[in-house]
């Protein structure tokens, strides 16, 4: 499994859907969970984007699908970064 950050921009249509329905924030974590993709941690954020979310896929044709999916919808647009711990970071380093 990977490490991947997702960062996400809700669209007008987004902040709309949130505002009638905020519980479908918690909806879409359990379908993106349901795509293979375990959610670490979420976070609401302020400034460019609007939640971080911290997940663990199997591999990036996986987190790809994933974003491809959740962007196909026109209620949000993220931007995903694949990511590694400090000491694995460290590790391949001394390689």
């Amino acid at each position: 499994m990977a490490i991947y950050v997702m960062l996400t921009k809700l669209t007008g249509e987004g902040r709309k859907t949130i505002k009638d329905r905020p519980e479908r924030i918690k909806e879409v974590s359990k379908e993106v969970e349901g795509m293979g993709v375990k959610i670490l941690s979420q976070y609401c954020v302020l400034g460019p984007y609007d939640f971080v979310n911290i997940v663990d896929a199997p591999d990036n044709k996986t987190i790809s699908r994933v974003a491809v999916e959740l962007g196909a919808r026109g209620t949000l647009e993220t931007m995903t970064l694949a990511a590694m711990t400090l000491d694995d970071f460290i590790a391949n380093l001394r390689k």
